[in-house]
């Protein structure tokens, strides 16, 4: 009989001791988890980027279902743990389940703490701690505009991020006199700042929320100064507390968590503590490498014969490495300035850098980096091992240009033992290890074997430059496959199906040996866009390899509803189409019209079935809000109407909208046409932006306004309007080209140098004209999908009668 563990909690610190576990001991033990959320265990440092539009849930999947299945876990999802009965060894579900087990692991995170203000309990507000958080968040945006955001730490920020990428106007409120005081000191939280403020965020700094106004619902928020804001919506950012309810009702010693010695033992023997919920020599960790390491220290115990000569968990140096909206920001150990303490700085406005390094007894005790966190790994190295530093330069300790602006490799200076991967303390040792004793050639390949990159995924730069090292490949020829079916590289297939003349998806699997039969949810979607690329005019679009969304052209929502975004050509209509769009709206009972970001009306709300109807009813063609294409083409109103107005921008606009209406692109598109520099259609974070000037036009290409706002790039300046459509089709054909599928041209542009691109698309006549036509050739073929299904029964079955599977 093997030992039974069962987990009360799914979340990222107590599946990581279960994988601990099962590396050391694989067929000792049979595990029970139960789960309080309907999902899977997912990665809840990445729950901004769902907020942001950047990920969807199942990107954010650390272990799915299979998973599971795999590793004979029996899984309750939406079930917590209600009751331990310690003398029997039993715990119950709030479903009823009963489970006896030889090992209980508490792993119940934390709750998120709500500021008990009169109000509090009004509808939208909300705090921002899981995934119904953030559909609640997404949901609201959708009907109102204003949002306020309690807390100015890491968490507000990042919710604060994602609601303005939502369209929502939003004010930060904040009790201290800086941002992030817990991680920075007050020169990193003011350039912080700085910085989020040319993004949108509005902040109220040393400000005490009095209470939530409104009535039913929440409509702002009054100070203890006697000020107000206006506010539809209200997020509560201001911490955590841990989730010990559970654990005390059991009879847990609890003191601010559940308190546990150095093997994470409670007070009961067979029962332990692991995550936010613990207590460790008076320390609670709110970061996820912390309580990584008490999950390898618990698996070590728990496999362990010989309990006494287990080393215990001595506690660990707190440090963040994050990206906060585009920022790079470090902090370590004790980095505020104390009478027993020198700092050594170094601050270039210039360039947005700033650097800080504590020192104590010829020792760094802590560090801030805000902008530049290239030395983080090698300062943290120090701080851990407690070098003494008496005998170094200070320019040897914090030099002010990093090895990365100099050209030097980071990775390449640092030692063996010296972190690479904070959240899951994978050193540069066990990668390179990995790398030779199991012949790596992928980041995949070391991500799946030393979990460097699994979490936050900020370190995968260093991953491949480490990778690239290793293995004596310069970091360019890494090979990174498509997907887990294959072996080869985007580049590669493309390639193939070029050089071989393959023209089907089956054909491709089977000619490149795929792992998978049927492909998966990357390859699919992949393989259907290449075959399209290269062979335009002959291929037939397989609609069974495309998401839910592309296939069915409209966007579903969280209640299985859909979207419908009628095109609107550079935003213009008319009192027709408002007509039609009112009696449809009616006519199939539209829960709600929106104006969208891209100047479009969106209807929300509507059923599956009725969408063919409701399109022959509007009589207008797809928007294409759903596609891996040109989405809209934003306008300002231009010279005829505004004074400031230099160019036609509407009419350039619609003239750009029609070109390119529906063209199959690696990943979304956006554009927008402004008639001057004050760009009011914010064509500046555009994948393609034109910005009309005196007597010419200014074109910036690999803006983005989500996650990682990227403001655009000056491609070139150009005369002519049949210019700036010339220069689009070169550059939109050339990433068609050359970028991966679901690569953004901003992640494209930094991938492979804007320079390079304007070799191709601006310098080489004779590319640019092949470019061109090529492109010409795409768009020969380009048919509405709304007009085809309205007019083919045979499809409308297949695809709105039929059950679908989503890809």
């Amino acid at each position: 009989m093997r030992e039974r563990v069962v987990l009360i909690g799914n979340g990222m610190a107590g599946i990581r001791t279960l994988e601990e576990i099962m590396k050391q001991e694989p067929n000792r033990f049979q595990f029970v988890v139960f789960g309080e959320e309907n999902h899977p265990n997912y990665n809840r440092i990445l729950l901004s980027s769902v907020l942001q539009g950047d990920a969807n849930v199942n990107d954010i999947v650390l272990n799915d279902y299979k998973w599971y299945e795999q590793n004979n876990i029996e899984l309750h999802v939406d079930d917590p743990i209600v009751e331990v009965d310690k003398k029997n060894q039993i715990v119950i579900s709030a479903n009823g389940v009963k489970c006896s087990y030889d090992h209980l692991i508490f792993a119940t995170g934390s709750n998120p703490f709500m500021l008990p203000l009169p109000g509090s309990e009004k509808e939208g507000v909300i705090a921002f701690r899981n995934i119904r958080d953030c559909e609640s968040m997404i949901e609201t945006a959708k009907s109102y505009k204003k949002a306020a955001v309690i807390g100015g730490g890491l968490l507000g920020l990042e919710a604060a991020r994602g609601l303005l990428n939502l369209g929502m106007e939003v004010d930060v409120i904040h009790i201290s006199d800086y941002l992030m005081e817990r991680q920075l000191d007050e020169d990193a939280g003011k350039m912080l700042e700085k910085e989020l403020k040319k993004q949108g965020m509005r902040f109220h700094l040393n400000k005490h929320t009095e209470k939530i106004i409104g009535g039913k619902r929440v409509k702002g928020l009054k100070f203890k100064d006697g000020s107000s804001i206006q506010a539809d919506l209200v997020v509560m950012a201001v911490g955590i507390r841990p989730n010990v309810e559970l654990a005390e009702k059991a009879g847990l010693d609890i003191g601010r968590a559940i308190l546990v010695d150095d093997h994470m033992v409670t007070n009961e023997k067979n029962i332990y503590a692991v995550g936010e919920c613990a207590e460790h020599r008076g320390i609670v960790y709110g970061l996820v490498a912390p309580l990584y390491e008490q999950g390898k220290h618990l698996a070590a115990y728990l496999c362990s014969s010989e309990k006494k000569g287990v080393p215990g968990y001595q506690g660990s140096i707190v440090y963040t490495q994050l990206k906060v909206s585009g920022v790079d920001v470090f902090s370590a150990g004790e980095f505020m300035d104390t009478e027993e303490t020198k700092s050594i700085r170094v601050h270039d406005e210039f360039e947005g850098v700033f650097k800080k390094v504590v020192v104590r007894d010829h020792q760094i005790v802590g560090a801030v980096l805000f902008g530049d966190t290239a030395d983080s790994p090698r300062l943290l190295s120090m701080m851990r091992s407690g070098q003494d530093i008496s005998e170094m330069s200070k320019v040897a300790i914090l030099p002010s240009e990093s090895n990365s602006a100099s050209g030097e490799s980071v990775v390449l200076t640092m030692q063996d033992d010296e972190t690479i991967c904070g959240c899951n303390g994978v050193t540069k040792g066990d990668i390179v290890s990995a790398i030779k004793d199991l012949g790596l050639k992928t980041v995949n390949e070391v991500k799946q074997c030393t979990n460097a990159s699994r979490s936050c995924g900020g370190c995968k730069p260093q991953v491949a430059e480490l990778l690239a090292l290793t293995t004596g490949e310069s970091a360019a020829d890494v090979k990174e496959p498509m997907c887990g079916c294959t072996k080869y590289t985007h580049e590669e297939v493309t390639a193939s199906i070029r050089d071989m003349g393959l023209t089907h998806i089956r054909e491709v699997m089977n000619v490149l040996e795929w792992s998978s039969d049927a492909g998966c949810s990357k390859c699919r979607p992949a393989l259907n866009y290449y075959l399209g690329l290269v062979n335009p005019s002959m291929y037939i679009d397989d609609s069974h390899s495309r998401f839910i969304n592309e296939r069915v052209h409209a966007n579903i929502q969280k209640d299985g509803t859909f979207s419908v975004v009628p095109r609107m050509y550079g935003g213009v209509t008319d009192s027709e189409q408002l007509r039609k769009i009112a009696d449809v709206a009616d006519k199939y009972k539209v829960r709600l019209l929106k104006v969208t970001g891209g100047q479009r009306i969106d209807l929300l709300g509507v059923k599956k079935e009725d969408l063919p109807s409701m399109w022959k009813d509007l009589g207008m063609r797809s928007g294409y809000a759903y596609g891996k294409t040109l989405r809209t083409v934003k306008t300002c109103v231009g010279k005829d109407f505004c004074r400031f107005g230099t160019q036609d921008s509407i009419g350039l606009g619609i003239e750009i909208e029609k070109k390119y209406e529906g063209l199959n692109t690696p990943h979304k598109v956006k554009m927008a046409v402004s008639a001057c520099p004050r760009n009011c259609a914010e064509s500046g974070i555009k994948d393609v932006g034109i910005v009309g000037v005196e007597g010419a036009w200014e074109l910036y290409v690999a803006g983005n306004g989500g996650v990682d706002l990227r403001g655009g790039e000056l491609l070139c300046k150009v005369k002519t309007s049949q210019e700036v459509i010339d220069t689009i089709s070169a550059f939109l054909q050339y990433y068609r080209e050359q970028a991966n599928y679901l690569e953004r041209t901003s992640h494209w542009v930094e991938r492979v140098g804007l320079d390079s691109i304007k070799k191709v698309v601006l310098e080489d006549q004779k590319e640019r004209e092949a470019l061109i036509e090529r492109m010409d050739i795409a768009l020969e073929n380009h048919k509405d999908p709304w007009t085809e299904i309205v007019a083919s029964d045979e499809v409308q079955k297949e695809l709105f009668e039929k059950k679908n599977v989503t890809v």
